[in-house]
């Protein structure tokens, strides 16, 4: 669900006309809509109310320090994969001990900097980096908190990109190597291991390969106990879908309840990593119609947001709904809707079926909000987006639009 509808004719964003905003913030603008974030991490976590646990935002899917704020309030944890996400989270307030910090390549500085920061624990993903957080954790004299992120090889049957659990993706070790890091986390002075990590993939449409991942982390966490390392917390990554076009994720009670049932009885504390099943659907994007052009071959729709505001459709081939901010009820034509970028790549969509917009009119992207402004650019230095965020019937900016002067500040 989300606070995105139609009323008399118009889009709103809870109560505030879409319109409006675009004509005080001009486009291409991220919107968000605040009660759309506090109902589905509230649906989420609330999945998980039996059993200890902590669900910690994957600050990859949507990083403004403001989403992170509101969210914390809520009593959010944050799971981060750079030394600017942790700025980010502790910027938000976010308390140190619910931040885990995942990723394949943490650097000397990055380790050394959530050391002093106190955070949970580190997924460690291969055994040089166990060796290097260990060495920095001598070095501060201090002791590192570890889990190791555990490769199970399951296929998500989710787009390969986001695939993480297969024996071929990056991440993370497999369980024979697992169980030869652990070993070797027991001798280590700076180590402490404190939990088993497990990420599978992103939009993630069916319960069942999370269920034999866990199956298997928990067939292995008894390997564990019986070599007598003692494990508290398990941490299942995210990833659960959400429907963009047609698919039909489960819900995270369903979810919720499979998995608190199977861990109900071990003694551990949970934790989860939701990203985009909390911010996909509580953003959207919303672009003017610069052009529209006929071709023998093609129609298309030119709009004044592009490949550096939402990269998904060209890297991904992924599926936004795109709609009018205000319907006119015309026929649908089958265009190609692009951006100005100068890439043939540059796409919001293709060989869809849309009324027959005119120039001037305002297009919104849907299901914006995770992977959106996050992973924006400069492009053909193009300015990025403003992200406003709507509470009932006000509005704020929580970044403003970018400058020229912008473009050029770390150059001069």
């Amino acid at each position: 669900m989300h606070h995105f509808e139609y009323r008399n004719g118009e889009l709103y964003a809870e109560d505030v006309p879409v319109r409006q905003l675009a004509r005080e913030y001009g486009t291409p603008l991220y919107i968000y809509s605040s009660s759309t974030f506090a109902h589905h991490f509230k649906a989420f976590d609330s999945a998980f109310s039996s059993i200890p646990h902590c669900t910690c935002f994957s600050v990859k899917a949507c990083s403004n320090v403001n989403i992170l704020r509101l969210l914390g309030s809520l009593g959010a944890g944050m799971d981060i994969v750079s030394g600017g996400e942790l700025h980010r989270a502790l910027a938000a307030g976010i308390p140190p001990e619910r931040i885990v910090y995942s990723g394949v390549g943490k650097k000397h500085a990055e380790i050394r900097q959530a050391l002093e920061a106190g955070i949970l624990m580190f997924n460690v993903e291969s055994m040089q980096e166990l060796e290097r957080i260990a060495s920095v954790a001598g070095e501060m004299h201090l002791v590192a908190r570890i889990s190791l992120r555990v490769n199970p090889d399951v296929d998500p049957k989710t787009h390969p990109y986001i695939s993480t659990g297969l024996k071929k993706n990056k991440f993370g070790l497999d369980l024979e190597q697992s169980l030869k890091a652990y070993r070797r986390a027991q001798e280590l002075d700076g180590i402490e291991p404190v939990g088993i990590d497990c990420h599978i993939g992103s939009q993630l449409t069916s319960i069942e390969p999370f269920i034999e991942a866990l199956d298997r982390v928990m067939r292995f966490y008894e390997t564990l106990k019986s070599e007598g390392i003692n494990i508290t917390y398990l941490d299942l990554g995210g990833g659960l879908g959400i429907p963009y076009h047609a698919e039909e994720p489960p819900h995270p009670v369903e979810y919720g309840r499979v998995v608190s049932e199977r861990i109900k009885d071990s003694g551990l504390t949970l934790i989860l990593e939701p990203g985009r099943v909390i911010a996909g659907n509580a953003g959207i994007l919303v672009t003017e119609v610069v052009y529209t052009k006929d071709t023998p071959s093609k129609h298309f729709v030119i709009v004044d947001a592009a490949m550096n505001d939402l990269v998904r459709p060209s890297l991904y081939q992924s599926y936004h709904r795109i709609a009018e901010v205000q319907p006119k009820g015309r026929p649908e034509r089958n265009v190609d809707v692009v951006g100005p970028i100068c890439e043939s790549g540059d796409f919001l969509a293709q060989d869809r079926d849309l009324p027959g917009v005119e120039q001037g009119e305002l297009l919104a992207l849907f299901s914006a909000g995770a992977y959106g402004f996050s992973m924006s650019s400069q492009y053909n230095s193009r300015l990025r987006a403003a992200e406003v965020l709507v509470e009932g019937s006000t509005a704020r900016v929580i970044r403003r639009r970018e400058t020229y002067a912008d473009l050029t500040a770390l150059e001069e």
